[in-house]
């Protein structure tokens, strides 16, 4: 029994696998961060919407959101809009589904009648489901 030397003639293979754990890791991550900021990205349009103590969140699937400004400029999802492309687009909104919601959300500062005037431009293209969004008010013994 001779113990020699064990030597190799030639250097080991190279590796030709990827490592796909850290490819994993940083996956992940980028999901957690994206799951935690998509809910804060929803609404950057800065509305002080009146407070009610009926103001829940609707479920329905197939909705379209319609935003005034203080100013009296139209938005729909957080995009602005000129008065001929809000009817444009509320009427092809109808067209595709006439039960499609309109989930408004006007700053409390608008006037009634802008807002009076929002909605019949709205059922005039064929909508008649409207939601008027509002933040819920706080419970008692809270500062507002």
């Amino acid at each position: 029994m001779a113990f020699g030397r064990l030597d190799r003639s030639s250097a080991p293979p190279p590796m030709s696998d990827i490592n796909m754990t850290p490819l994993i890791d940083v996956m992940l991550v980028l999901l957690v961060i994206f799951m935690i900021t998509a809910p804060l990205m929803s609404s950057s349009l800065k509305l002080d919407l009146p407070k009610s103590d009926a103001a829940t969140a609707s479920d329905q699937p197939d909705f379209i959101a319609v935003s005034i400004d203080p100013q009296g400029r139209l938005f729909i999802a957080d995009q602005p809009v000129n008065a001929a492309a809000f009817a444009e687009r509320v009427a092809q909104a109808a067209r595709k589904n006439p039960q499609t919601e309109v989930q408004l959300r006007a700053d409390k500062t608008v006037p009634y009648g802008r807002v009076a005037e929002l909605i019949g431009a709205v059922q005039k293209a064929g909508l008649n489901r409207i939601g008027f969004v509002a933040e819920p008010a706080p419970a008692e013994g809270q500062k507002p």
